[in-house]
């Protein structure tokens, strides 16, 4: 079986480079080859609860909330679905025993 391009060793080394290179934080060279560079990790900023709060009910007031109309029309919308996809099961069910039941009569005789 061929192999597709692009598969060797070395293609999927240089497009991992190339990936690394790009995501990459800016003004941070990539890591040399083989070296375990660990960027130090960011000083931690002090938990300011009133300003999390604010942020909270910032985006509370972006939340559009659905009609009483929109969600009685997508609830009967889910009812005719859940039924008609019980149907179908119900159905499938059925051809599917009879042609089982059809089977080991042909098979025993």
């Amino acid at each position: 079986m061929a192999r597709k391009p692009g598969s060797s060793p070395s293609a999927i080394k240089n497009r991992a480079a190339k990936t690394a290179a790009a995501l990459a934080p800016a003004g941070q060279a990539p890591a040399a080859k083989g070296a375990a560079a660990k960027a130090p990790a960011p000083p931690k900023k002090p938990i300011n609860p009133v300003r999390f709060a604010q942020e909270v009910r910032a985006e509370a007031r972006k939340i559009t909330w659905t009609t009483r109309k929109e969600t009685w029309i997508t609830s009967v919308m889910v009812f005719i679905m859940v039924v008609l996809a019980s149907l179908f099961f119900t159905f499938a069910d059925w051809i599917l025993g009879l042609g089982a039941n059809l089977l080991l009569k042909i098979a025993a005789g």
